[in-house]
């Protein structure tokens, strides 16, 4: 921004006030008609603190100065604060939200005020399969206990500060790299600890007060949706994986339950066998005994693809080898299969003014960052794990 355009802000604040001006700026920062590096933090201050030139001079000790940034004695820094705070915030929030973490987009986010919850449900309603006759009453559909217990949530954050020196000097590009830095570092642990949960790294469902594995494969499991011996190389692979939801059936009803698979989950080494598979426009095969070939739409085309590095280096944590870990791959809707049990979103706060912090260490302020919330499976049944 110009000089001109920072009167111009300051008019704007005279004239509109602190928070509709800031409103206004958080809406240009949404919309990105503006971007945190179009700011100079000390030139923010010299505009937005009445004073602000003589109190930039006062950082330096040599004037004599040694001023801390406090309401009163004619400072006010409300305006430049939060300014600056909407900077900050919207720097960290566009890492946060990375295409890169694309697993933090699959599952579906649920608000909730509990650490760790029951999400009470019903079991399906049996089809009764009997005529009502005439002056007999109907039956009752009724009601079955039902419930998915979720893990306790955890609280994660950083904080960014802004000292002394980074407003003397201009350090805007470095405060910005900070909030960019804490914004990436909040949301990769958050896809690290969804992906252990949608990879069955970590097993954490537990229904109707038992706990189960994510993936089961053994006939006493209340589910099988895990297939051995199968990786992903042809149409063959898709269809036995579809036949896994085709013998899925709802544990109360014994009824097929309704599954839309959506989406694919591969290893980067998968990614071109996966994209051949899925995005090719027609199918063609030829019957047993002939040579003639037939072409037909393809009926994988609607599923999305998501290659993911990350994913990979969890299984590899996870004490999965390399040659192994490559050949996993995951069909179905993520959405109802898990969810990320959300507390608060990505939250910035600002510290107060004339804190300890300003004496002992010169950072005239704080922002600190947090989200608190945990991946939950809540019916493992629309997803399904093949490996080789």
């Amino acid at each position: 921004m110009s000089t001109i355009q920072y009167r111009e802000l300051r008019k704007r604040l005279e004239s509109d006030g602190t928070e509709k001006t800031i409103r206004h700026l958080n809406e240009a920062l949404q919309k990105k008609e503006l971007r945190g590096e179009d700011f100079s933090i000390r030139e923010l201050a010299e505009a937005l603190i009445p004073g602000g030139h003589r109190w930039i001079r006062e950082l330096d000790p040599r004037s004599g100065g040694g001023t801390v940034l406090r309401e009163g004695e004619g400072i006010d820094p409300t305006a430049f604060l939060g300014v600056t705070s909407q900077i900050i915030y919207h720097k960290i929030l566009e890492s946060y939200n990375r295409e890169a973490f694309a697993l933090s987009k699959l599952v579906e986010t649920i608000p909730t005020r509990f650490d760790g919850e029951k999400i009470p449900g019903t079991t399906g309603i049996a089809d009764f399969g009997r005529e009502i006759n005439p002056g007999m009453p109907y039956p009752h559909a009724g009601f079955s206990g039902d419930y998915v217990e979720t893990p306790h949530t955890s609280k994660h954050g950083l904080i960014v500060p802004v000292t002394k020196e980074a407003v003397f000097f201009d350090r805007t590009h470095l405060i910005l790299s900070r909030a960019a830095e804490v914004g990436e570092v909040l949301a990769l642990h958050k896809e690290k600890r969804i992906l252990d949960t949608v990879l069955g790294v970590t097993n954490t469902f537990k229904w109707k007060g038992k706990a189960y594995n994510t993936y089961c494969t053994g006939t006493n499991d209340p589910y099988v949706n895990a297939m051995a011996s199968n990786p992903l190389a042809g149409w063959e692979s898709l269809e036995n994986a579809e036949n896994l939801f085709a013998n899925m059936l709802d544990p109360a009803t014994k009824e097929p339950v309704l599954i839309e698979p959506d989406t694919v989950l591969v290893m980067p080494q998968k990614r071109g066998v996966a994209h051949r598979l899925f995005h090719a426009s027609e199918v063609s095969y030829s019957d047993s005994g002939t040579t003639t070939m037939s072409a037909i739409p393809n009926p994988y085309a609607r599923y999305k693809v998501v290659a993911s590095r990350l994913a990979y280096k969890r299984l590899l944590d996870g004490g999965i080898t390399a040659a192994n870990a490559a050949e996993y791959w995951y069909l179905g809707n993520f959405r109802k299969a898990f969810a990320y049990m959300e507390n608060w979103p990505i939250t910035v706060t600002q510290s107060p003014l004339g804190s300890e912090a300003d004496f002992t260490q010169d950072i005239v302020v704080r922002f600190k960052a947090s989200e608190r919330g945990t991946p939950a499976v809540i019916n493992p049944r629309y997803v399904v794990k093949c490996t080789a």
